[in-house]
């Protein structure tokens, strides 16, 4: 491409800095031919995930399993030489090498053969898996301990015909040293990295399950990740800012879902003045046992009686920071979920929209008849105490320190949009325009991008310079009526709690799900978010279980929303009838893949137990032909660096900037 003396000129600050990278024509025309090997590859795998729920075992396993795709090219690849027997078992060995390893040689009497033949068809898998990716990426991917040899292992090219022969000269080398072991788990990591290029959690990684530390200790390993937020997570993003209702409201779904050793262990919360307050303080909680847990089991268990009083005090205290916090905030307009004025202790009722309820807990000895929004002085200590420990558990800001490094409330990737509950609408399905306090009504891409910029904002703040109105965002974002990722009128946690009757207990939902079928909304959607290509555009949520069980289907708007919210969670599976969706997107579609669900770590490395995965949906985008990375949006980028480098050959041939011929480049940057 020729360019004009003006078009150089105008460039030439970024050109000259360019040219400290690539100093001579020799080195800018060697990242040209790189970059062009790469747009000519196929399009690395994507994954789409959403609504985890803290089941750690579960997602862990489809890591390891990449939604199935490490099976099925073991199937493909060794249907016809290996028996199904050794297929399952190889797959194993790629899920837990070092488990499976050391359970196979228990049986084995030639390990020297059955190492070489593991590592021959690994080598076999690995090459498949790898040959989307160029060296460079291959090499990255690696154990940089062992790269060396599986590179060569995976790459090599030897022109006679004894290539057995020389492979198991390096296998030779590798079992006499002793390496076999590290070289086979160094293996089977990469070919797990390069399974999935591309991981996307669409939202909810906390709250329901025990292991939400665990998914995310995962994810912070994970080398390709991003997260778009959920409520759920948002809880926990404001808890750990110190904001004292997501405090409260942690504590409460965790005491209600039995997860206490998170809080305590994993986090290090102290609660034992909670616990002293709660024990002192309510001489009955059967109500608020644990979910799962029996009457029976109050009396006779010790831990479920301490944990449900836990929960009643935590309870209370929530529910008198929700009142202040709405009444501080008027513009969210949540005047009618002030209802602990309308307690009747004596008759043991309450008053709701309107409408009397018997509760079936009234014994709520802090609640002031005169002032029932007011914590009394040892509540208020507590929450004060909750706050700092919050504030200074080391794990718990590491791991939501991630949620702000690589999560946004929505995320435009290949041209789909993800985001991970809904677009708030009017009735009339018109964009929603909500003043979240700073007086502006924002609606649709601008209430998204507000949002966003917001949250991380409060989180680069000092904790002292976060005000707390501003802080209030975090709990509406949790549970606010107009908030992105909620899209109820309101939370009915005490009614679910505390009465029978389950029309107190019902959520209107936003008038997004009424319009969330039709493709005119999808497109609507789409352009809001500056996506103009809509007959190749999806977007993806989740938040709202999919009831496959009763005939649901996630796909809506004739293909141009998915909800891939499948019950990853044990909570939602009587609901969906699986556990969980997977969303892949590979050079050649786009797939809807449903998970049955995952039995024990035991089976799975003893019995060769996997997570049965189905393809459900094949190719939702109907592409014709295989798709390359040329024509995806990492293929825009590196056009554009092709393009920057001939413009700095360019200035290097008409004299502007001069060549660096003495320049010792330590090492060439290589994209991937």
């Amino acid at each position: 491409m020729a360019y004009t003396e003006q078009e150089l000129n105008g460039n030439l600050l970024f050109l000259t800095q360019l040219a400290k990278t690539f100093p001579t024509i020799e080195y800018a025309m060697t990242e040209i031919v790189n970059l062009s090997s790469i747009l000519a590859l196929p399009k690395p795998t994507e994954h789409f995930m959403s609504d985890l729920h803290g089941q750690g075992d579960a997602f862990e396993h489809i890591l390891n399993n990449a939604s199935g795709v490490i099976r099925n090219e073991i199937e493909r690849l060794f249907s016809g030489t290996l028996t199904y027997g050794e297929r399952e078992t190889l797959a194993t060995i790629v899920y837990y090498p070092k488990q499976k390893i050391e359970l196979e040689l228990k049986n084995v009497k030639d390990t020297d053969s059955w190492y070489k033949a593991t590592l021959r068809n690994l080598i076999v898998l690995g090459r498949k898996i790898s040959s989307k990716y160029t060296r460079s990426k291959l090499r990255k991917s690696l154990d940089p301990r062992f790269s060396y040899i599986i590179e060569e292992l995976l790459t090599a090219r030897v022109n006679f015909h004894d290539l057995d022969g020389y492979y198991d000269e390096i296998f030779d080398s590798i079992i006499r040293h002793d390496y076999a072991d590290r070289v086979i788990v160094a293996l089977t990591d990469g070919i797990k990295k390069l399974a999935v290029d591309r991981l996307h959690i669409v939202g909810d990684i906390y709250d329901r399950g025990t292991e939400p530390h665990r998914i995310l200790d995962l994810l912070i390993k994970h080398p390709s990740v991003d997260i778009q937020w959920g409520n759920h997570d948002i809880l926990w993003m404001g808890a750990a800012l110190g904001e004292k209702t997501c405090i409260a409201g942690v504590l409460t779904n965790s005491f209600r879902h039995g997860n206490l050793d998170l809080i305590e262990n994993v986090y290090g919360i102290n609660l034992r003045h909670l616990l002293m307050f709660a024990q002192d303080t309510y001489n009955s909680a059967v109500v608020f046992r644990p979910r799962k847990t029996s009457p029976e089991a109050y009396y006779s268990n010790p831990e479920v009686n301490v944990r449900a009083k836990l929960h009643k005090a935590i309870f209370v205290i929530m529910h008198k920071l929700e009142a202040q916090l709405i009444m501080r905030n008027p513009n969210y307009n949540l005047g009618h979920r002030l209802f602990l004025d309308t307690l009747d202790r004596v008759n043991s009722t309450i008053t709701i929209d309107g409408i009397t309820y018997p509760i079936k807990d009234a014994d709520f000895p802090t609640i002031d008849p005169n002032d029932p929004y007011a914590l009394c002085e040892e509540e208020q200590t507590i929450i004060n105490e909750l706050q700092e420990s919050f504030l200074n558990s080391p794990t718990l800001q590491r791991h939501i320190k991630l949620f702000i490094d690589k999560g946004q409330l929505y995320r435009i990737e290949n041209n789909n949009l993800m985001f991970h509950a809904l677009v708030p609408l009017n009735d009339d399905g018109s964009f929603k325009a909500v003043d979240f306090g700073d007086g502006i009504p924002r609606s649709g891409k601008d209430m998204f991008d507000y949002i966003d910029a917001e949250v991380k904002r409060l989180y680069y703040a000092e904790p002292s310079g976060r005000k707390i109105y501003e802080l209030d965002l975090m709990w509406y974002l949790w549970c606010g009526p107009n908030s992105p990722l909620f899209g109820k009128n309101k939370m009915t946690t005490f009614e679910r709690i505390e009465i029978d009757d389950s029309k107190s207990h019902k959520e209107k939902s936003n008038a997004y799900y009424k319009y969330q079928d039709t493709k005119e909304l999808a497109i609507r959607i789409l352009n809001e978010f500056g996506i103009t290509n809509t007959d190749r555009a999806v977007i993806v949520n989740g938040h709202t279980p999919v009831e496959k069980i009763n005939g649901e289907n996630p796909i809506k708007a004739g293909g141009s929303l998915i909800v891939i919210d499948g019950g990853f969670s044990k909570y939602y599976q009587k609901t969906t009838g699986i556990a969980g969706y997977t969303l892949v997107y590979d050079s050649r579609g786009l797939y809807i893949v449903a998970h049955e669900p995952f039995i024990s770590f035991e089976k799975a490395i003893r019995e060769n137990m996997d997570i049965h995965s189905t393809t459900e949906v094949e190719n939702i985008l109907a592409t014709k032909g295989q798709m390359m990375v040329s024509d995806i949006d990492k293929g825009v980028e590196l056009k554009k660096e092709i393009e920057q480098l001939e413009m700095l050959i360019a200035a290097f041939k008409s004299g502007l900037i001069k060549e660096n011929h003495n320049y010792r480049m330590v090492k060439v940057p290589v994209n991937n």
